[in-house]
């Protein structure tokens, strides 16, 4: 084992309520460690652990941010920045004193470790297993290995537990997507332009940045090409899809209200599909780093680990496995807890599109959401597919896409009228519409909204510190066939095997999936919807691309033997 240096740091006493130990150790640094791999490769890891002789679990993380590369926090995080914070990660400085092991690997080909970096790949997720059972075995570990991070350092997660590593003893994937395809690249088979953006960004980071310095021929893989050529979900990403049936180890799964776009459904899909046992979710809202850092979400990973790393019976286990925020509008909100996901008392309630002409003077694009359909005759609103820029530019042309091709008043609005009493909506959600084209092909983007009495938007901070809407869901309708065996009434399963074009003018059922929620739209307020065929409002950062096809004009119908409606759970209040 190669130590350039190492290093001890004095390790604050002061006792936190977040559950400190009455042991605190000093954090002894060994940085540039190698970790061999099957096939003779060696990742670089930097390992902070107590400066004692005793053994302790390790808590892992591996990914492309560069172990070294600096962090500077927002000035806002609860947690106390220090010079040994590193992005997404867990912080030595609170969690060594406490007993355990960080240990930070550079994945193949980025930052330190040499060989090709490739992103999620079926290799990485190999390395991983590796650096797991190398830990275990190290004398200053108890055996016992548990996974921690957000994002890139959750989503990874997944993937290595599918190999069930022995030394795995459990893991909370914090805001981390599942499903490469359908979580990420390709939203109801629209492509997510964050994740070529992402890509890009790191590639320019170890090709132009200071990676380059120790590894200059790092990516050359060809993965822009691979995400997009497989627009289908024909196998390429078996390595990157979580397999449910082989994640048996206790896990926390940690999402984001407003994650929809890129986080959020894995940590839910997980919840409801994983083969473990042991299983607990949380559902916080707002900013994708904060929530990690505070102390209420490391007092839930604190507990978490020191059950199932150190065998301390806390009782959290004892408690109900679903924690979520409920939000209420404006960040504001209380946490819950549930006995199950979805919610076994929710009402599943349709609210059918009212397509019925507007009355004079409302806009054309405007209808309404009833919970009784009112017409015994199919009714239909059409709408234009692609806007006209200033520039008279094509729909897909490189200026129009990079514009985000956000519409205002594009496609149509439904609206119940104004709510009667508060109405809770937490879980899962679909709409089924009957829907045609004009061309071959249709895209629908279905955002849900909170509009005040006076007619404004109730936002909730996005991951990004955007205003956001309250869910989102999308389908390209040549992507609708269902999987009949994971579909579910409320959240339908698409096979993404094969495209099922349209004949201009042809009339087909589909089913939207909307990514879980949790919203108490007030007294007075509306809930509504917009079926666009763009990217609509609260989309800034995760925009889509519009194929050259959408052009002409779109209908949707409601009514008569054509049933549209969108389907909520209604969450009833409790009895007093």
């Amino acid at each position: 084992m190669d130590l350039k240096h190492t290093t001890n740091m004095e390790a604050g006493s002061k006792q936190e309520a977040c559950g400190s130990r009455e042991t605190t150790y000093r954090i002894k640094i060994e940085k540039d460690v190698e970790i061999p791999m099957r096939d003779g490769a060696r990742l670089k890891a930097d390992i902070f652990r107590p400066d004692d002789a005793g053994t302790f679990p390790v808590i892992m993380n591996l990914g492309p941010y560069q172990k070294d590369k600096v962090w500077v926090p927002p000035e806002d995080l609860e947690e106390k920045p220090n010079p040994l914070m590193n992005w997404e990660t867990i912080n030595p400085e609170w969690w060594v004193p406490k007993g355990y092991i960080a240990v930070r690997v550079d994945a193949r080909g980025t930052g330190k470790s040499p060989g090709q970096g490739e992103p999620w790949s079926y290799q990485e997720s190999l390395d991983f297993y590796d650096a797991i059972e190398w830990a275990a075995q190290q004398p200053w570990c108890s055996g016992a290995v548990g996974l921690s991070g957000i994002s890139y350092f959750s989503i990874n997660q997944w993937f290595v537990a599918n190999h069930q590593p022995p030394s795995l003893k459990a893991m909370i994937p914090w805001e981390g997507f599942a499903d490469l395809y359908r979580d990420a690249l390709f939203h109801g088979g629209l492509l997510n332009q964050f994740m070529t953006n992402w890509f890009v960004t790191h590639l320019s980071h170890h090709l132009i940045g200071r990676a380059y310095r120790n590894n200059p021929d790092t990516f050359q893989t060809n993965t822009l090409w691979k995400w997009l050529r497989n627009n289908l979900d024909n196998g390429t990403f078996r390595g990157e899809q979580a397999q449910w049936d082989k994640i048996t180890v206790p896990f926390l799964t940690a999402g984001n209200w407003s994650g929809m776009g890129l986080h959020m459904r894995g940590n839910s899909e997980a919840y409801m599909r994983a083969a473990s046992k042991h299983k607990k979710m949380r559902m916080h809202a707002g900013n994708h780093v904060h929530p990690f850092y505070t102390e209420d979400g490391r007092r839930d990973q604190l507990r978490f680990f020191d059950y199932w790393l150190k065998g301390i019976d806390n009782g959290v286990m004892d408690e109900p496995p679903v924690r979520l925020w409920i939000r209420h509008g404006n960040a504001a909100g209380e946490w819950r807890h549930e006995n199950e996901w979805p919610i076994a008392r929710t009402e599943w309630t349709k609210f059918h599109l009212d397509l019925s002409p507007p009355a004079e003077g409302e806009p054309k694009n405007r209808g309404g959401l009833v919970r009784e359909s009112n017409s015994a005759e199919t009714q239909s609103r059409t709408y234009f597919a692609s806007g006209a820029g200033k520039a008279g530019q094509a729909s897909a042309s490189s200026t129009f896409l990079a514009a985000g091709a956000m519409m205002a008043g594009m496609g149509i609005s439904l609206d119940t009228p104004p709510l009667e009493e508060d109405t809770e909506v937490t879980g899962p959600l679909m709409a089924q519409l009957w829907v045609s084209s004009s061309t071959e092909d249709m895209d629908l983007f279905l955002t849900i909204r909170n509009i005040d009495p006076d007619g404004n938007d109730v936002f909730e901070v996005g991951q990004q510190g955007q205003q956001v809407p309250v869910a989102k869901g999308w389908l390209r309708v040549s992507h609708r066939e269902l999987d009949p065996d994971l579909s579910l009434p409320y959240r339908p399963y698409h096979k993404h095997k094969r495209r099922l074009y349209l004949k201009p003018d042809e009339i087909v059922p589909v089913q939207v999936e909307i990514w879980p929620t949790s919203m108490l739209f007030k007294k007075r307020h509306r809930i509504r919807l917009d079926i666009q065929p763009r990217d609509g409002i609260g989309s800034i950062h995760y925009t889509h691309y519009h194929a050259d096809y959408n052009t002409g004009t779109n209908t949707i119908y409601s009514g008569g033997d054509k049933e549209s409606y969108l389907l909520l759970p209604v969450i009833p209040k409790k009895a007093s």
